[in-house]
């Protein structure tokens, strides 16, 4: 009988030691702080980071990591976005992730001479932004990815849907460092074929619908926007405008054709989020340096027509995606929504 209790209770010590064992929680994860700031609520940069947040969590489950967002939006405010990253700075981010030039350039100085990375979404310009050495190289801890938008590529269209085109408008906030070298090579293409301009300007939504009611009211041929985050936000407000108008109104992201706008061409910006993501993943998980790692650029082959648009301006989008086939590496349709 004692024999029998005792190995009733040695089986018993052996089935608790081997239920802890599978109880036991799993290796611990490794986590990473990494703070996001999104420089103003449209629909182009809410995709961004919509993005950026869902690549970011598939890779930490993939890789038994968690990145722990914390995520702010300045709403183009100087002043919130430098207690933004104040935050961030405060809080020992591992990491920062600008999203558009303002916010990347106002980090790039916050954490000079921190050993803080910066990760860069959406900069058109990163050379003329000073960002960055080269794209190759960028020579400082920070890198990202680049919509850099190919706008002879725009006028081109512009063209083949109209050859008579007499008058481009020029659509942007004067303040956005995004717009500056688009619009200048605007300007160059359209000088050199002779075809005059008139610009129209705003820095904030409200100038912007003021801006647009004129383009209209002088009934240019074309409206042209690059990847102008002003204009963005305002597109939702200005699109039946220049429609009605019969002015097409040609941009630089498909998220704008999303709000309205005839014509959205150049990059994915969900795409670019994942990218963005992965560059962020390198850093932290394989230990690159942004210094060395160099700016993701992007096909900007793709044209995304809203139909609705096209139709309201008397086109045919059949008709309307053959002219512009050749000048195009995709055409997608898109109908307006408020936001992706």
């Amino acid at each position: 009988m004692k024999k029998l209790t005792a190995l009733l209770l040695a089986a018993a010590m052996l089935f608790a030691l081997v239920a802890c064992g599978e109880a036991a929680p799993k290796t611990d994860e490794k986590t990473f702080k990494v703070g996001i700031c999104n420089y103003v609520d449209d629909a182009s940069l809410n995709q961004i980071v919509d993005n950026i947040q869902n690549r970011l969590a598939e890779i930490g489950e993939a890789n038994n990591v968690k990145f722990d967002i914390r995520y702010d939006n300045c709403n183009a405010d100087a002043n919130v976005l430098s207690q933004i990253i104040a935050n961030f700075l405060a809080e020992k981010v591992d990491l920062m992730i600008g999203v558009a030039t303002p916010v990347a350039i106002a980090m790039q100085t916050a954490t000079e001479g921190t050993d803080v990375p910066v990760i860069f979404a959406a900069v058109s310009d990163p050379l003329s932004a000073g960002l960055v050495e080269s794209l190759e190289a960028p020579g400082a801890n920070i890198t990202g990815t680049s919509d850099f938008l190919d706008t002879n590529a725009v006028m081109n269209l512009i063209f083949a849907a109209n050859p008579e085109a007499k008058q481009i408008g020029l659509l942007y906030d004067v303040g956005q460092d995004s717009s500056a070298t688009p619009i200048a090579a605007a300007k160059a293409f359209l000088d050199d074929k002779g075809v005059s301009y008139k610009e129209y300007t705003g820095t904030t939504v409200a100038e912007v619908v003021l801006a647009a009611q004129a383009a209209a009211a002088d009934k240019v041929d074309a409206v042209f926007t690059p990847t102008d985050n002003t204009v963005m936000t305002a597109e939702l407000s200005i699109y039946e405008t220049l429609a009605n108008a019969g002015v097409p109104h040609y941009t630089g992201a498909n998220s704008f054709a999303l709000n309205g706008a005839f014509l959205g061409y150049g990059v994915d910006y969900a795409n670019l989020g994942v990218v963005t993501a992965d560059m962020v993943a390198e850093v932290l998980l394989e230990g690159k340096q942004p210094a060395t790692l160099a700016v993701k650029t992007f096909d900007n082959g793709t044209a995304t027509i809203n139909t609705e648009t096209c139709e309201a301006l008397g086109l045919n989008f059949d008709e309307i995606s053959k002219v512009f086939e050749p000048f195009c590496t995709k055409i997608e349709a898109i109908q307006t929504a408020e936001s992706f």
